[in-house]
């Protein structure tokens, strides 16, 4: 599991989570924050802790294959990494915002999308189509909100 440095907050009793080893955020906030049994996750996108970007491939030419699938996988790995530093998985996740630069994108997404959750116990989701994205090789970027079981992880 993840190390994550928990940072109390002095005024309204939420916990931020900042993971070290993963990349960090492009300003000053947290990977997520937990407010009692809630814990609202950062957007976050397929970059590696390295700077660079799965699903991209760049070519001796220049050009740059962007694979949709292959983002998409690596947002929910980076999540479920997320979840399991704060003591949640992705069965906890209630609520999924999806910003996607291309909706010719959304059947890519959706088919691993529904490879890790089912409707009946799966969040609600909102799909929303952008310009852009914080860096260019970026087709997908999600924020998720997860609700812990009561008497879960501190």
């Amino acid at each position: 599991m993840a190390r994550s440095l928990t940072h109390p907050h002095p005024r309204n009793g939420s916990t931020a989570h900042i993971l070290p080893d993963r990349p960090g955020a492009l300003a000053h906030y947290p990977h997520l924050r937990r407010v009692g049994q809630l814990l609202f996750v950062s957007g976050l996108s397929s970059r590696r802790p390295d700077g660079t970007h799965d699903g991209v491939q760049i070519h001796a030419d220049g050009a740059v294959t962007m694979d949709i699938t292959a983002q998409t996988e690596a947002c929910i790995r980076n999540l479920e990494i997320l979840l399991a530093a704060a003591g949640a998985t992705l069965e906890d996740v209630v609520d999924m915002t999806t910003f996607l630069v291309s909706m010719n994108d959304f059947p890519g997404y959706n088919a691993v999308y529904n490879q890790h959750f089912r409707a009946e116990t799966g969040p609600t989701r909102t799909t929303v189509a952008v310009a852009e994205l914080p860096h260019p090789h970026l087709l997908i970027e999600l924020k998720a909100i997860a609700a812990l079981p009561d008497g879960d992880a501190p």
